[in-house]
């Protein structure tokens, strides 16, 4: 059931239309996302609090040194270190409102990954010694960011992660990821049996056996993107919501950004929109997202008769094996959050059958909690590359323009540390560093195949039909073969 609370501070009946939020707002078919729109009515929005002061959209032409497209932890945390580590300050333009992206519609599961490709498809990739460094620049933005956490008032819950086998035929697959973990990267990875995991963290009824990481950091995600805008902006960083870039020029090396409030030139330029990028926001970027729909719901809080009913010990989050996963835990106030992929157009979004789907996987997975209150529900773009795998990079060395996308639905800890890689390389830091010559900052993101890299871009929402074939073969393998 999607609501339709719009912002803490304003209740949307009372915003122009223009203003509220758009539930079918799809970036492979619109042309932008709007300019001030209302925040997506998730549980975050409505528990972060008042968001901190911003500087407002831009109200006239302005010069810049450096800016940064998107406002949330990517672009947040790009703006923060350029201030803190390279003395740049930086403007953020920001469509909507502060973190209205992924930053406030995430599950807020702070895992040791970035991108959709598991450790032992690393090796199989690029081979064990660079599989080894990534994990190693992996880890350490997981550390980085697991200290930014607990400096945040975010209600971070280091307890680690579980990734629950949801049929005995996976448990084999758990075994050798954790022995990859074990023996390859050095990690204390080990295997639950399905009674464990009932006893000590939940009596989740959906899973054969488990894997425990960790390393795993769940958040409130708002409360997150928040606690660095306010550092970003004490740090000397300008914050502009409600200026979506609505055209872009480059004349003489100096891109002119065009907003409804006036035009921004700049010499630098960093795209952090994640799975907001419009197809027409710059053709470095056209086709290289395939933007994928991520439905969340949260309940009303569980009663203790409830918390004792599902034995919840522990507020560490799970995900399970299935190719479209489902991600859940316990929050702070005892309530629980579950997410999963579902619809494939944003014209489909509001569809019944996708709420259904969460709360059917609510009732197997929680049998007590069959048919439990839904508080809150909303949905929101993931981005994905075509290799699974993010950039952060300057696609073309003729061109002052970087991008960090392309996380895949494992930004939540990763987007800050891309934030830091991403200041160093705008601040033009990042030459000799044998670490950039990883896969993930050595190359642009790929197109699917040739036809997406010469048509218009008209013709991509083409591709969502071969996703809906996907979708259905994913839950065949998964649930049935």
């Amino acid at each position: 059931m999607a609501m339709t609370r719009s912002s803490p501070a304003e209740p949307a009946q009372n915003q122009p239309a223009a203003k509220r939020y758009d539930p079918r707002y799809d970036p492979l078919v619109a042309p932008d996302p709007g300019a001030g729109r209302a925040y997506a009515p998730t549980y975050w929005v409505a528990s972060a609090g008042t968001p901190p002061a911003d500087d407002g959209p831009i109200t006239q032409d302005t010069d810049a040194d450096v800016v940064v497209i998107g406002s949330g932890s990517t672009g947040i945390s790009t703006a923060l270190y350029l201030a803190q580590e390279h003395g740049i300050r930086a403007l953020v333009l920001e469509a909507n409102q502060t973190a209205w992206g992924c930053s406030s519609r995430s599950g807020g599961q702070g895992q040791n990954a970035s991108g959709r490709l598991t450790r032992s498809q690393w090796i199989t990739r690029w081979g064990l010694d660079v599989a080894r460094q990534l994990d190693t620049e992996i880890r350490t933005g997981f550390d980085n960011f697991k200290q930014l956490a607990m400096q945040i008032d975010c209600e971070a819950y280091d307890g680690g992660h579980l990734y629950l086998a949801h049929r005995p035929e996976k448990l084999a697959y758990l075994a050798a990821e954790a022995q990859v973990r074990r023996e390859s990267f050095g990690y204390d990875t080990r295997l639950l049996s399905a009674e464990e995991v009932r006893r000590d963290y939940c009596d989740e009824r959906d899973t054969a056996g488990a894997m425990l990481e960790a390393e795993g950091v769940g958040i409130h995600p708002l409360k997150f993107s928040f606690g660095l805008l306010a550092k970003a902006r004490a740090a000397g960083a300008k914050i502009h919501p409600g200026s979506p870039v609505q055209g872009w020029q480059t004349i003489d090396g100096v891109h002119h950004l065009r907003t409804p409030g006036g035009t921004v030139r700049a010499r630098r330029i960093a795209v952090c929109t994640g799975g907001y990028t419009g197809q027409a926001l710059s053709p470095m970027l056209k086709n290289r997202i395939m933007p994928i729909l991520s439905n969340s719901v949260v309940t009303r809080p569980l009663t203790e008769a409830e918390l004792k009913a599902t034995n919840f010990r522990s507020r560490t989050f799970l995900t399970d094996t299935r190719t479209l996963r489902f991600y859940y835990r316990l929050l702070k106030d005892n309530r629980l959050q579950i997410g999963s992929r579902s619809a494939v157009t944003g014209a489909d979004a509001e569809a019944p059958r996708h709420l259904k789907l969460l709360t059917d996987a609510i009732a197997r997975k929680f049998p007590p909690l069959a048919g439990i209150a839904i508080d809150y529900s909303w949905w929101g773009w993931v981005d994905v590359s075509h290799d699974m795998m993010p950039r952060i990079t300057r696609p073309d060395p003729q061109q002052s323009v970087w991008y960090a996308v392309g996380y895949g639905g494992n930004g939540v800890s990763f987007s800050t540390w891309a934030g830091k890689r991403l200041a160093e390389r705008v601040a033009g830091q990042d030459k000799g560093q044998a670490v950039f010559k990883l896969p993930i900052y050595n190359s642009e993101l790929p197109y699917p195949n040739l036809f997406d890299k010469v048509v218009s871009p008209a013709f991509a929402p083409f591709r969502r039909l071969g996703q809906q074939f996907l979708y259905k073969w994913y839950w065949l393998r998964d649930e049935k073969l």
